[in-house]
């Protein structure tokens, strides 16, 4: 457990110190631009990083020294102040508040690591620094493609956390899919990546859902595996697909498996 939190912290830093640089390159102009993120720009996007790394350190702060998470209220103050920031003072502020999330995830001993519980108020229980740390791995690299690809079309999902993101998939897969998207009986994928080389299944019924790949697959979906994990967050648009993504054998299209998972 210590070592998959170990790689998952690891994987933050790299990814801040990746997203620090290109933020501080950026002008006024470029933080007003459209993100990949519908209804954000630049700085909408480094505003909601920022509020979170504010709160998840807050949250781990709290687990450490025993009293708690904090109360809505704490949240919802949080993201006024973000809110009222013009979009320099949310990027300088972005690069403040995470790296003092990363550098405090950094600072766990081996011991914290691996036996510290988390209370994250909306889950019946506490969970280990290993999931709490893979959330945020989780929303800060889909968010860094969001302004990554505000100026590179081409953007990827960094490699260092895309294998680790898959390991965590099936955690939200049941919230990001939705099964009533495609009509008609029950669907079952062989999903095939690359980079890093995966198989699994992906079933659309009554629920989505991951699950090992079936022998007699009605569909085989092939694709690096960053475009897979960012498929099912809604970064999926034609313009955003490589030439590589081919769905093969089935009733389905690649159209419908973007309405399967509309994004967030």
């Amino acid at each position: 457990m210590s070592e998959r939190a170990d790689r998952i912290i690891a994987a933050l830093r790299s990814g801040h110190d990746h997203l620090t640089s290109l933020v501080r390159g950026l002008g006024a102009a470029d933080l007003s631009r459209q993100s990949g993120a519908t209804d954000w720009d630049v700085s909408q996007v480094l505003s909601h990083l920022g509020s979170g790394a504010e709160i998840g350190l807050a949250v781990l702060e709290g687990a450490l020294d025993g009293t708690g998470p904090k109360d809505g209220d704490f949240n919802k103050s949080v993201w006024a102040r973000w809110d009222a920031m013009s979009p320099e003072e949310r990027a300088e502020g972005f690069v403040a508040a995470n790296e003092a999330l990363v550098s405090r995830y950094e600072g766990l001993e081996a011991r914290t690591r691996e036996e510290l519980r988390i209370d994250l108020g909306f889950l019946p229980m506490p969970v280990d620094v290993p999931t709490v740390a893979g959330l945020r791995l989780s929303e800060f690299t889909f968010h860094t493609w969001d302004v990554e690809v505000a100026f590179d079309p081409a953007a990827t999902l960094a490699s260092d956390a895309t294998g680790l993101l898959l390991d965590q998939a099936g955690l939200l897969i049941g919230r990001l899919g939705r099964a009533d998207a495609v009509d008609g009986r029950p669907v079952q994928l062989a999903i095939r990546t690359t980079a890093p080389e995966r198989s699994f299944g992906l079933v659309l019924g009554e629920a989505v859902a991951l699950g090992d790949e079936p022998a007699q697959p009605d569909a085989v979906l092939s694709a690096p595996a960053e475009w897979w994990l960012r498929l099912t967050t809604g970064r999926h648009a034609p313009t955003y697909t490589p030439t590589s993504v081919a769905l093969t054998g089935g009733p389905l299209t690649l159209d419908d498996l973007r309405r399967v998972f509309p994004g967030f």
